[in-house]
């Protein structure tokens, strides 16, 4: 886009939107990164859309001009999604945050896009009702479909993928489409819904979502325990899932991970060992049954230290606890910065990629704590760099590039949930193939102008 067109951009947006546009230097320097490692840039507008009809014209107005869009939620994202790398307008969708039904019989409901998963599960108390999906980060739904968020319920509960029924969405000249249903199945044409799930605003932008709900469980247990090694820890999950325990969570922290649990909360006063955090669902009956299979499991493999958590209370402070990992690993190197990555591989290849990922760490000398969703063999690496020294940065992006040739070695995928973004878009090609030109191919024809969030996920000229 040439910059000649921002004004013409600018004030047509002004008359359609009023105070709903905003040019100032501190809203559009939020709207300028997420929470990757990368270089800030501002967008020249942010607008704030309170209805589909205006997500629609806003994006006519842009079409018109060749203007980028980069949809934002509440930018916890890590691969540099929502950077505005072109510049164009940030579309902030906090205004559009109503729950605008819920379908207890049927479980589910229909939300717009800047509804936080914190949020809906917060008005749904009272139905019995829950959202699963928990990336940790308070995440809005639509950047969470967007993304294709998935986190520590996976394993019982599945991703976005599996938990999006239908979508509303504004494509590139601003037709607004409707896919999907809130039927169970269907085999009535291509899924379109599962088509934007996951493509990052390349596609066309969500303004709402029917997803699916799931009953509270009758009784909850978490715990923590302790291995004396990550082979240890990993194996006994392999062991566990192949066994089919149904487990609602199983999260591993390694030692190093650890020692900044410790750190950063002071009461938790864990061994520093590797580590599964753990939580069963079901019937009184059925969770003590899976709790005494786990155990039979784990004893094979030296578990130790078990902590139990049966309150509310202490589930919830636990949760917390794993949720703040990423600040706990911040408290290891005062002044550090981090650059993120994660992959997933099958979880028969997840103890061998975990390894060769520590012996990488270690040859570094970095530091850089192990966290992961081993019951679907998804994890992830902290990398801890002095942000002033540009030695260590590019070692950390060398080692996070290294993991993810080992992850497609061993048939797995460069990002298990972070997405891609800017970060992973160098590795599509070696994962896809010729599979990437057919998703280059689907951009350009949805989108010919590429004005929807350009040069994310697909490099198009």
């Amino acid at each position: 886009m040439s910059a000649a067109n921002i004004p013409a951009v600018l004030t047509a947006l002004k008359s359609l939107l009023g105070d709903g546009l905003s040019t100032g230097q501190s809203i559009r320097e939020i709207h300028s990164r997420d929470e990757a490692h990368s270089t800030p840039i501002l967008p020249d507008a942010v607008v704030f859309p309170q209805s589909t009809a205006e997500v629609s014209e806003i994006v006519k107005i842009c079409a018109a001009h060749a203007c980028p869009i980069v949809p934002f939620g509440v930018g916890t994202s890590l691969e540099g999604h929502v950077i505005p790398i072109k510049g164009g307008i940030s579309m902030d969708f906090s205004q559009m945050n109503q729950v605008l039904d819920v379908h207890p019989e049927d479980l589910d409901a229909v939300v717009q896009p800047g509804v936080t998963r914190t949020q809906l599960n917060q008005e749904l108390r009272a139905t019995g009702l829950m959202f699963t999906v928990d990336p940790g980060a308070d995440a809005t739904m639509g950047g969470m479909a967007a993304t294709r968020a998935s986190g520590t319920n996976t394993v019982r509960y599945g991703t976005m993928r599996e938990n999006v029924m239908a979508l509303e969405v504004v494509l590139a000249d601003g037709t607004i489409i409707q896919t999907g249903s809130r039927a169970r199945k269907s085999s009535a044409g291509y899924d379109l819904t599962h088509l934007f799930i996951g493509s990052e605003g390349t596609l066309g932008i969500i303004t709402q979502l029917t997803v699916r709900l799931f009953g509270q469980p009758a009784a909850i247990s978490a715990a923590t325990c302790a291995f004396e090694t990550v082979d240890d820890a990993v194996n006994s999950v392999i062991a566990a899932i192949q066994c089919g325990l149904p487990m609602a969570r199983i999260e591993l922290l390694d030692e190093v991970q650890m020692r900044g649990m410790n750190l950063y909360n002071p009461d938790m006063d864990l061994p520093e060992k590797p580590h599964l955090f753990l939580e069963f669902h079901g019937s009184d009956a059925g969770v003590a049954e899976q709790v005494h299979a786990f155990r039979a499991i784990t004893d094979e493999f030296g578990a130790s230290d078990f902590n139990w958590a049966k309150k509310t209370e202490d589930r919830n402070r636990l949760w917390a606890a794993r949720h703040s990992a990423y600040y706990a690993a911040q408290s290891l190197r005062k002044g550090a910065t981090a650059v993120l990555t994660d992959c997933c591989v099958p979880i028969s290849a997840l103890a061998e990629c975990i390894g060769q990922a520590k012996a990488m760490i270690a040859k570094t000398g970095l530091i850089a704590p192990v966290v992961g969703h081993v019951g679907d063999g998804n994890f992830h690496l902290q990398i801890l760099v002095d942000p002033q020294n540009a030695q260590e940065i590019a070692t950390a992006k060398s080692l996070a590039a290294k993991l993810n040739h080992v992850a497609l070695s061993l048939d797995g995928t460069v990002t298990g949930e972070h997405g891609v973004g800017t970060g992973k878009l160098p590795y599509m090609q070696a994962e896809h193939g010729a599979a990437y030109g057919v998703m280059t191919n689907l951009k350009r024809s949805m989108d010919p102008d590429n004005i929807l969030n350009p040069g994310k996920l697909v490099a198009l000229n």
